[in-house]
């Protein structure tokens, strides 16, 4: 009797692995995704005076990167940043990602202009290091498109826009631009229709996938802690939703993913 062929490796693009959710509990969470052949994922800082805490964790643990910048949601409390503390981190080996950066106006629309300043800030380091910008976008499409417009015609700069939940017109701007959109586990929602024919209509070579561990768990897990091990959950429903198999959604995906995160290649 044959052995059933073992399925591709596949990486979580986008945790944040330093959370309290997961204290002192990362082994096990990295084993467990491990066990399912989630061998890689990227750990994401949102404030920089954590990044000390966040990069520990990358040195710790084989197969493990991390990105750094300051989240849209804290750029009025935190100070703003200079490019060079941004080309000065991404001098470490396994610092592969400059974000996470970019608009969130759902609850922070009072702090736009200076969400704005942080977020080009965030895109000229991703232009000197040639590492790509890791961008959360909520509730402010235009904006979004508009700004990313702008900066790309200064110079070109890699990007992913991590957990895409926005509409289609800015997913058709980030492709347009050269950019790669993230599936999380909102796509394997029930009422998530629109956000997958979103992704079907993408290019399947750029397209990602994250857990955004620990929130946004996938069915069966949707309303509990999430962790890079679900990833699995959200790539066998991302398969389905583009009509490929497992095996190719996991291989393509991680295709992607070392074409964008250079430094995190396998």
């Amino acid at each position: 009797m044959s052995e059933t062929p073992a399925l591709p490796d596949l990486v979580d693009s986008h945790c944040h692995l330093d959370f309290p959710d997961f204290e002192g509990q990362q082994a096990e969470l990295i084993a467990r995704a491990n066990a399912l052949g989630v061998r890689r994922m990227v750990t994401i800082c949102t404030r920089l005076r954590n990044e000390p805490a966040v990069r520990a964790i990358a040195e710790a643990h084989e197969g493990v990167f991390y990105a750094a910048g300051t989240h849209p949601m804290y750029a009025a409390e935190e100070p703003l940043l200079a490019v060079e503390e941004l080309v000065v981190l991404a001098r470490h080996p396994k610092f592969v990602g400059i974000g996470e950066t970019g608009l969130d106006y759902h609850y922070t629309a009072d702090s736009a202009i200076v969400q704005a300043e942080s977020l080009r800030i965030h895109i000229e380091a991703a232009r000197r290091t040639g590492l790509p910008l890791i961008i959360h976008s909520r509730d402010a499409d235009e904006d979004m498109a508009r700004i990313l417009t702008e900066e790309h015609r200064v110079g070109a700069f890699g990007c992913v826009m991590h957990c895409y939940t926005s509409g289609p017109e800015l997913a058709r701007t980030a492709i347009d631009l050269g950019f790669y959109l993230s599936m999380s586990g909102i796509a394997a929602f029930p009422r998530s229709t629109e956000i997958r024919e979103i992704f079907a209509a993408a290019p399947r070579d750029r397209i990602l996938v994250e857990t955004d561990a620990p929130y946004l768990a996938p069915p069966p897990y949707r309303g509990k802690r999430n962790e890079p091990a679900h990833v699995v959950h959200t790539a066998r429903l991302g398969a389905e939703a583009l009509g490929m198999t497992e095996a190719e959604f996991r291989a393509q995906t991680t295709a992607n993913f070392d074409r964008l995160f250079t430094k995190a290649a396998a």
